[in-house]
């Protein structure tokens, strides 16, 4: 009875194992479509390389004056703050002219008398000579007024000399812009005792800043005028700066054995402010196609990126060269061409063959969506 009983519960378990719906195999991967943007494409191109001497220094003006007092006096005004946009002859520090009037005034009383004195002695001499030529005068009279005339047009030289380095101390009470430029360093207050030679303040001229470098001098033999200099800022993140050697100094510091090279930014782009720490390379290594290293994939010893085939991903296999070191680049010597388009950051799971679909950019699909509008509002004015 048992044995009948357990033949009938298996016949059931097999008829119910019959009657369940057969599982459906995975589809394959190649047959699901990758929708990327463009965005998520890198066009592979050529760039030039850095892979020449490194250079370290700052950003500094080309154009910038350190004004000191030329008189000790003291501190009336301050008339610029740091940052404060000047132009040429705009006044920025005034002294206390007090004492150089005073002398000035003095040197012009002086330089009066001296002229009075000079007038008379010339007309004293005049009048001698009239004399002389009829006889009522000696030679050594009229020499003697000859002499004292002399003398007063002498006195008269000191007086107007006096007078005009009293006016230029005067001038030197007032500190003003030599260019158009920006304050950059403020020394002094109202109030402060300027001792001659003591700065007041700095002016700067934005428009003329350049990379002010140091080379090491056992790389300075590949250093020459003219060449590109790829460089980064600090406080400017990963932005990428270039400009051109312009000066090389003809010795090395005795201490640091480095040699300083001037570099001017290309046009275009340059930084806002001076004095920033910035370090890059010299670009003497030609051009090349490169790569980043985001864009490859590593298996073992092998390296490859997925390129854009048409409508599908392809693995290409490559071939690399030198890391550029600035970039962080590889150079692709070959498996790709200038122009070719590979995935920018390529995820794992990706297949050789994967069918993709470009979709549209935000800007895109904003102006698809306007035109539909577009078209609705004519459907509904024609209705």
């Amino acid at each position: 009875m048992r044995q009948r009983i357990f033949t009938l519960f298996m016949c059931a378990v097999a008829l119910t194992a019959c009657n369940k719906p057969e599982a459906k195999p995975d589809a394959d991967v190649t047959d699901r479509v990758l929708q990327i943007s463009a965005e998520d494409l890198l066009p592979i191109q050529s760039n030039a390389l850095a892979m020449g001497a490194v250079i370290t220094g700052t950003v500094q003006p080309s154009r910038r004056a350190d004004l000191r007092a030329e008189v000790q006096a003291v501190v009336l005004q301050v008339l610029k703050e740091n940052g404060d946009k000047v132009k040429r002859g705009d006044l920025l520090v005034r002294l206390d002219d007090t004492a150089i009037r005073d002398s000035m005034n003095s040197a012009g009383e002086a330089v009066r008398a001296a002229s009075q004195s000079f007038d008379q002695a010339e007309r004293q001499l005049q009048r001698l000579k009239k004399l002389r030529d009829s006889g009522m005068v000696t030679t050594q009279q009229l020499e003697d007024s000859e002499i004292r005339r002399n003398n007063a047009q002498s006195d008269l030289a000191a007086a107007q000399t006096r007078q005009a380095q009293a006016r230029q101390q005067l001038q030197r009470t007032e500190a003003r812009a030599p260019f158009d430029g920006v304050v950059s360093d403020k020394k002094v207050s109202a109030g402060d005792t300027a001792q001659v030679g003591k700065e007041l303040l700095k002016v700067v001229d934005p428009t003329s800043l350049r990379f002010e470098g140091f080379v090491s001098a056992d790389s300075i033999g590949s250093v020459k005028l003219g060449e590109k200099v790829s460089f980064r800022i600090n406080g400017y993140g990963a932005d990428e700066f270039t400009g051109t050697v312009t000066r090389v100094s003809p010795s090395a510091n005795p201490a640091t054995r480095q040699v300083e090279v001037q570099v001017g930014f290309d046009s275009g782009k340059q930084p806002a402010l001076s004095g920033l720490f910035a370090e890059g390379r010299i670009a003497a290594g030609g051009t090349a196609l490169t790569i980043p290293a985001s864009s490859l994939v590593m298996e073992s010893d092998k390296a490859y990126a997925w390129s854009v085939n048409g409508t599908s991903l392809k693995k290409s296999p490559l071939k690399l060269g030198v890391r550029d070191s600035r970039r962080g680049d590889y150079v692709v010597i070959s498996g790709l061409s200038e122009g070719d388009q590979v995935l920018r950051a390529p995820a794992v799971t990706l297949k050789d063959g994967q069918k993709i679909k470009l979709a549209a950019t935000a800007k895109a699909a904003s102006a698809k969506a306007d035109t539909a509008e577009l078209a609705n509002d004519k459907t509904k004015k024609g209705g």
